[in-house]
């Protein structure tokens, strides 16, 4: 197989032809891994490729749903024995994981062979992938632009074809955010559905959900089928589906479809975002689904500082363990501005101001759960603007404070954030292109339990209005000489 081909399949389909013997997994990586050299010095999407990926490190799994199909992990919670785990931070530098985290356990039985890391800003607070520690991250659809964050260089991977999927996780839509920067699907799952354990029993006191991007809704939904299911000794043990969700795309009708282009903090939307998300409920109301123009109520200052503080506070922890893990010290030569920033609040806050917050997330929670009596879905623009300029979010050289730094992060991304903290599935889907031809995604949430609805509606999208599947590496090029 040579890479022309290899870019014709996603990892279902290159799954398939291994199980046929018609290619090997090894052919596979060489394809990945040809790729890789020939986009990764313009892109910047990885941080690492695993010399001895393949060599006995990946089990033999013939049945497997993803047999032989290259995969790579994001640089940041999730865990692989033996390789470095380093959170896009020079005060991680060397840190080498011991075992593998539950997801990790599980990729492995679905068959992936994991070539290598891919990047992320540091310590995953960021709407775009640019660090010290490894430089900035580039859109496969325009050099010039970020491909989202803080699943930016998994993001960034899977659109130039260098592989099919990529891990990734999301704590205010670093999953949805680059899907959408990107052109891909991006399904944030809800709280509980994907293990993260065992070093955590839950991520972000909650908002943190691990999952993968992908480039087609059925390598999402069979993704999920392989590693869905609480880890032993997980906190939280929800509902099973039903049957598969590779199995749950006929979609149910009289679908209750809410919409709203209007962000809660009151930032602007670009005008091609808006028309596509209008253009968008007017397909759904010609497929026979009630359509409403409505939103549930949400204070976007208390959000805004719950969100700070919450994860001021995580982000304080995880210093304060890496410093004692490594004898080193977070000052300016260990940590960026905005992330040292962040740190010192969150040493600050007491435990009381953190139950504030959470007090507050509660309510939120509430409030929506009361919202998804009503709606079935509730459908908004994954992000405000259109993928942003590199180093529009870069987080050194500026003078931020944790609070100016929350509200840098989430002014082009205002919509994402408040699923994390309800929990709910939301899913992010490319069904939007500008005059440019940037990609930006539409993005669609449910009610607890119900990744099989969004699953399902995002299959039948898929089939009317199909995306394109692997950025046109001769038209980033063009425009970025241009």
């Amino acid at each position: 197989m040579d890479v022309a081909e290899y870019l014709q399949y996603d990892g279902l389909g290159l799954a398939q032809l291994v199980r046929q013997g018609e290619v090997t997994g090894a052919e596979l990586a060489d394809c990945a891994r040809a790729k890789a050299a020939a986009c990764n010095p313009r892109i910047n999407a990885l941080v690492e490729l695993f010399e001895d990926a393949g060599a006995g490190d990946e089990p033999t799994a013939p049945d497997a749903s993803f047999v032989g199909v290259p995969f790579l992990i994001k640089d940041l919670v999730l865990q692989a024995r033996g390789r470095r785990s380093e959170m896009g931070s020079r005060l991680c530098e060397g840190l080498v994981a011991p075992a593998d985290s539950d997801l990790m356990a599980r990729f492995r039985q679905a068959g992936l062979v994991t070539l290598g890391r891919t990047t992320v800003p540091e310590m995953g607070y960021n709407c775009a992938t640019e660090t010290v520690a490894c430089g900035a991250t580039r859109n496969p659809w325009d050099l010039s632009r970020s491909p989202g964050g803080s699943s930016g260089g998994s993001a960034a991977a899977v659109a130039a074809g260098i592989v099919p999927v990529a891990h990734a996780n999301d704590g205010g839509g670093s999953i949805r955010i680059p899907a959408s920067c990107c052109g891909l699907v991006g399904l944030k799952p809800g709280r509980g559905r994907v293990p993260i354990g065992p070093g955590a029993a839950d991520g972000l006191g909650g908002l943190g959900i691990e999952f993968v991007l992908t480039r087609t809704v059925r390598d999402c939904a069979a993704m999920l089928d392989a590693v869905q299911g609480a880890g032993i000794g997980d906190p939280y043990v929800i509902a099973p589906p039903q049957r598969p969700y590779a199995e749950s795309l006929p979609i149910p009708s009289g679908l209750r479809i809410a919409y709203t282009a209007e962000p809660w903090s009151g930032v602007p939307v670009d005008p091609e975002i808006r028309a596509a998300l209008e253009a968008t409920a007017r397909l759904l109301a010609s497929l026979g689904y009630q359509v409403e123009q409505v939103a549930p109520a949400l204070d976007a200052e208390r959000f805004a500082q719950a969100n700070t503080d919450l994860w001021s506070a995580h982000i304080a922890h995880w210093v304060v363990d890496i410093c004692a893990a490594t004898g080193r010290s977070a000052d300016s030569s260990s940590l960026e501005q905005a992330t040292l920033a962040i740190y010192e609040h969150g040493l600050g806050l007491s435990a009381v101001d953190l139950l504030h917050a959470e007090d507050f997330f509660n309510l939120v929670s509430r409030d929506f759960g009361h919202f998804f009596t009503r709606h079935d879905i509730l459908m908004t623009p994954t992000v405000a603007q259109l993928p942003w300029a590199i180093g529009e979010h870069a987080s050194t050289g500026g003078a931020y404070t944790a609070r100016s730094w929350t509200d840098h992060v989430f002014r082009d991304v205002p919509f994402t954030a408040v699923f994390n903290v309800t929990g709910q599935p939301a899913i992010s889907l490319p069904l939007g292109r500008s005059e440019r031809g940037l990609p930006f995604g539409i993005q669609f949430a449910a009610s607890h339990g119900r990744e099989d609805l969004l699953l399902a509606l995002a299959a039948r999208l898929e089939q009317i209005q199909p995306w394109p599947q692997i950025a046109d590496q001769l038209e980033f090029q063009s425009r970025i000489r241009s």
